[in-house]
């Protein structure tokens, strides 16, 4: 019996189970603080990405009233909210009508609260003078559909022009009575009292 016990003791048992637990020792020292001897960092848990904030809405654009008058199939008074522009007009109020002067009409015209938008017709000289016109709150609003023809405006209409006074408003109706009309922007030029300068103030302003 006492053989036994010594046996269970001797030095090669003993140096076997010395080992192993070196063994396990070296294992969790290198999982505690790696192969070079650097502390291991610890294991972060990612924290949840923020929601992304929803972008403030827009302030909504207030609703604005404009009159279209003239050659429409549907003249009256009509609502638009948010921004609008002349097209958006024309088909509100059902479209062109079939005598009206496309050419005198710019479609992509902003519209502003309270404007008199009027659409001429093919060959109407004398266009009506906006309603408030003469000082009001609704005539600061009126604006025309497009640039103005100088061989069909009156002359009270070409005095709208900036630097275009009565004088010069006759001298054009004159000159394209002799002349049957003008050919081109620039045949301005033959006009009494209309020089270079006058002409670059009103040219975007004017067609034939």
């Amino acid at each position: 019996m006492l053989d036994d016990y010594r046996y269970l003791i001797t030095p090669p048992r003993l140096m076997m189970a010395g080992a192993g637990l070196a063994v396990a020792i070296a294992v969790a020292a290198y999982l505690v603080v790696g192969a070079n001897g650097t502390p291991r960092p610890e294991t972060v848990i990612p924290l949840a990405k923020p929601s992304p904030v929803s972008p403030t809405p827009a302030a909504e654009a207030p609703p604005i009233l404009v009159h279209a008058a003239g050659a429409v199939d549907n003249p009256g008074v009509y609502l638009f909210r948010g921004e609008a522009r002349v097209l958006d007009l024309v088909e509100a109020a059902g479209g062109l009508a079939a005598e009206a002067d496309f050419n005198r009409v710019n479609l992509a015209a902003v519209l502003t609260d309270e404007q008199w938008v009027y659409f001429p017709r093919r060959g109407e000289a004398d266009l009506p003078v906006p309603p408030g016109a003469g000082g009001s709150a609704a005539g600061k609003a009126t604006a025309r559909a497009g640039p103005l023809n100088v061989n069909t405006a009156g002359a009270e209409e070409l005095q709208s022009l900036p630097g275009v006074g009565p004088a010069i408003a006759a001298a054009i109706v004159e000159h394209r009575r002799r002349i049957g009309g003008f050919s081109s922007v620039d045949g301005l030029l033959a006009v009494s009292g209309i020089g270079p300068s006058k002409l670059e103030l009103i040219r975007d302003l004017v067609a034939v």
